[in-house]
């Protein structure tokens, strides 16, 4: 069965001029600018990739999240965990995560959310500002979201909890940094951007498999009966 056809970006946020930002309008259909994509990310191992390189032969869902203490990002990693491998391959979408630490956090962060799809950092900061993603919090209704079971007193307390009992206290990148969902490739072209205005902000994991042909998954933990 064919993909459907992607939708149109639905909103754009920018918290700020960053040096060679996306375009500021649609952007679906539009080019990755070259340097955007020459700009490496790290592996868990320090190996330097260009950016470009993890969606130049497939089409990619990359997931840029706040930082890997907060809660919200764990919660909906921890999701993004649960979406089967086979749904991905049946589709040939990979699915890669982004997130702004040193790489020697990637590791146990997998542990921690039982995410086993690819992922990689960008310590610098350099390609969430280049794609114009928001740095603080925009006060703004985002709804409740599916992958996000704790509050924000807790969801906070335990990010803090887990600072202050990791080998080194650090909140393993910008604590005020935002993130983003994307949908690209084959090469360079930009099919769907979404900028979160804050850390509730994330899309719904469904509607964005949904936007690159992928079965949907049950998140509730309820069986599935496939009819």
């Amino acid at each position: 069965m064919a993909a459907p056809a992607l939708a149109p970006i639905t909103r754009q946020v920018s918290g700020r001029p960053a040096a060679a930002p996306a375009p500021s309008g649609p952007e679906r259909g539009q080019p990755l600018a070259a340097a955007v994509a020459e700009l490496p990310v790290l592996d868990a191992s320090g190996r330097r990739v260009p950016f470009g390189a993890l969606f130049r032969e497939r089409r990619a869902v990359v997931i840029f999240v706040r930082h890997f203490l907060c809660y919200t990002c764990k919660e909906y990693v921890e999701d993004l965990a649960k979406v089967p491998k086979s749904f991905l391959q049946e589709a040939d979408v990979t699915l890669i995560v982004i997130g702004q630490s040193s790489y020697h956090h990637i590791e146990p962060f997998c542990k921690l959310t039982g995410y086993c799809h690819e992922i990689y950092v960008d310590p610098e900061r350099e390609i969430y500002k280049r794609l114009g993603m928001k740095r603080g919090e925009e006060i703004s209704s985002s709804g409740q979201s599916p992958h996000i079971k704790s509050n924000i007193l807790s969801g906070s307390i335990w990010s803090l909890w887990r600072a202050v009992t990791g080998p080194l206290f650090d909140f393993q990148g910008d604590p005020v940094q935002q993130g983003g969902t994307l949908i690209l490739g084959p090469g360079h072209c930009i099919h769907f951007i979404h900028r979160d205005r804050n850390r509730l902000d994330q899309k719904p994991i469904n509607s964005v498999l949904q936007l690159v042909g992928v079965q949907q998954v049950d998140f509730t933990g309820r069986p599935v009966i496939h009819v």
